[in-house]
């Protein structure tokens, strides 16, 4: 049987790597096969993207050149990580997948949503998670998070405005394709969150809470 594909997403400091973490924790205590993977990264080539991307601040990057710069990193990870997992029966657990590319260089950004489409079907073909986990919370409680951070990131040092386009279009993106989307509250008590995740992971797995 084919695997269960799940992605993590949201904007920074919603909590997202923390929850995909716990849950991979939670099913592998379980007995289940599964691989986390994160975005960009993941592989040789994508850490190296990883690293230029998000890290060097040396160097200027368009949202258009962000758009390929995040879809190669994803191709490549979707050839070699996710695809061979899920054809071998396993779960795979993503801290970010394509919606991330929407939200971000799409809805924070400007850039085209159809052309990002497009080359986000060039780069993945077909795949798209089965179920998708939106991390949401106001932006007074996501900036007060990475405020703390002490490396420069790209996208933690933008304006305001630009992370409530980001939290704004992942809203969006949940309400277009509500069969895929599950909405969290990530402003309260991570414990209430992890259990929240797990009990949809148990109905969409069929496996008792």
């Amino acid at each position: 049987m084919r695997g269960v594909f799940l992605s993590f997403e949201g904007g920074e400091g919603s909590g997202k790597s923390l929850q995909a973490r716990r849950l991979v924790d939670s099913l592998r205590a379980r007995g289940r096969d599964v691989v986390l993977t994160r975005e960009p990264g993941g592989t040789p080539a994508g850490e190296r993207m990883r690293d230029l991307v998000l890290y060097a601040r040396d160097v200027s990057l368009s949202p258009e050149a962000q758009v390929l710069l995040f879809s190669a990193a994803r191709a490549q990870i979707v050839r070699d990580v996710i695809e061979p997992a899920l054809e071998a029966g396993k779960i795979v657990v993503a801290d970010r997948f394509f919606d991330s590319t929407l939200a971000y260089q799409g809805y924070g950004h400007g850039v085209d949503i159809d052309g990002i489409r497009a080359v986000t079907r060039f780069a993945v073909g077909t795949l798209v998670p089965d179920r998708t986990f939106v991390l949401d919370a106001p932006l007074e409680v996501t900036l007060r998070r990475t405020g703390r951070r002490e490396r420069w990131d790209r996208f933690e040092t933008v304006e305001r405005a630009f992370h409530e386009r980001v939290r704004d279009g992942y809203l969006r993106l949940a309400a277009a394709a509500p069969a895929r989307f599950v909405v969290i509250s990530s402003d309260r008590d991570p414990d209430s969150v992890s259990a929240e995740i797990r009990r949809e992971v148990d109905a969409l797995l069929g496996t008792p809470a």
